[in-house]
């Protein structure tokens, strides 16, 4: 039988654009927020809610494509209905009209991304330690963005942000458009009764899902609050904007060590690493960000917090479902992270005003610690 050559340009570029539309958010939606005029707790609020859709939507849109096996399709309509579902913003800036916008599009976005790496794993096949070389274009793609966005609300009014989110989403729609569809192999995987329940409580599967929470949960403070936390410390937007590059250039260079990492070390001793290093990340930003040395530390462990976590978290969900449970194992994956994110979002913008950064960012670091303990003592993972 001939395999099909793999589309490593195709689905490297929809990862791009994909996670251009991250950069374009994480770094700068909290900063136009507050240009609207906004308080720290309706930001919050704000961020919230589209990693609450990320509770609901995944499981909806990962039940369907195992269901259907119509992944792309799914992926398609999903993209299409974001750009169409946030080009709403431009009718109104109240704050009910925005927690429509931000619900209503996140709605559809989550729905993109469970289903495309189904896909990008179908098509690597037996090669699934290549994922973190598609992958890491998601990660130039966010570099590009938070550098050319930061440079560019320096020239120009935050009034234009939400044209350059309609620009990227249009890159997401084309790029879904020129993606090859490819389906799971059931050839060498091991079938489990049951179903997808039963694949769940295997052992660790349920601890790695708890930790997956926490982990984004101890994110909170930094997606929602570090660019107006370095702005207060005298940062200008340029120079946060490549601070935020420097994080993800990290990334990109963890995502790229990889495969070989993943050979050599076991997941659970790579997530353990990941989570230490977060806890040790938050606490830097939180009680020593005005040093431009430390902060590029900081920015420098991004390769762990995100990097290494990701990377070896697609391979534990990879390894742990059945052909017809992975968009189910994606997409709960990014339920959790949806949570976790969440009640992030919610406590910094609660506790940013009145606890202050630097025990909002202590919160996170015991977050991220908790996740640690749990790993080490819950997840019973080997080399493949």
């Amino acid at each position: 039988m001939t395999v099909a050559p793999l589309p490593y340009w195709r689905l490297s570029g929809f990862y791009l654009f994909y996670f251009a539309l991250l950069g374009a958010t994480a770094p700068f939606l909290a900063l136009y927020f507050h240009h609207l005029g906004f308080s720290s707790a309706r930001i919050g609020e704000l961020v919230a809610i589209p990693m609450l859709m990320r509770c609901v939507a995944p499981n909806l849109w990962g039940w369907l494509g195992d269901y259907t096996g119509q992944r792309l399709l799914i992926v398609r309509l999903g993209a299409l209905c974001t750009l169409l579902s946030f080009s709403l913003v431009f009718f109104s800036k109240s704050y009910a009209w925005l927690a429509l916008v931000m619900a209503l599009h996140a709605f559809f976005w989550h729905a993109v991304l469970p289903q495309f790496e189904v896909i990008t794993f179908a098509h690597l096949r037996e090669q699934p330690e290549r994922y973190s070389q598609i992958r890491l274009w998601g990660s130039i793609g966010f570099i590009l963005t938070v550098v050319i966005l930061g440079r560019l609300f320096e020239w120009l009014r935050l009034d234009i942000y939400p044209v350059a989110l309609i620009v990227v989403m249009a890159g997401i729609v084309l790029f879904s458009l020129w993606v090859p569809n490819a389906q799971p192999s059931q050839q060498g995987r091991k079938l489990i009764a049951g179903g997808f329940l039963k694949q769940l409580c295997t052992p660790g599967v349920l601890a790695f899902y708890a930790c997956v929470a926490l982990m984004q949960m101890s994110h909170g403070p930094y997606y929602t609050f570090l660019t107006l936390h370095l702005e207060d410390l005298g940062y200008s937007r340029g120079v946060i904007g490549l601070l935020w590059a420097l994080g993800v250039v990290a990334e990109v260079l963890m995502f790229l060590a990889m495969r070989r990492i993943l050979q050599r070390f076991s997941v659970r001793r790579v997530l353990m690493f990941s989570f230490l290093l977060a806890a040790l990340r938050w606490l830097l930003l939180g009680c020593f960000a005005e040093y431009l040395w430390v902060l590029l530390l900081a920015q420098v462990l991004h390769a762990a917090t995100f990097g290494s976590f990701h990377a070896s978290a697609m391979t534990f969900v990879q390894r742990s479902f059945g052909p017809g449970q992975q968009g189910q194992g994606q997409a709960l994956y990014a339920t959790l992270a949806g949570i976790g994110g969440a009640v992030g979002a919610l406590y910094a913008g609660y506790s940013w005003n009145t606890l202050g950064p630097t025990i909002t960012f202590s919160m996170a670091s015991v977050a991220a610690l908790a996740a640690a303990v749990i790993i080490a003592t819950r997840l019973q993972e080997d080399r493949a």
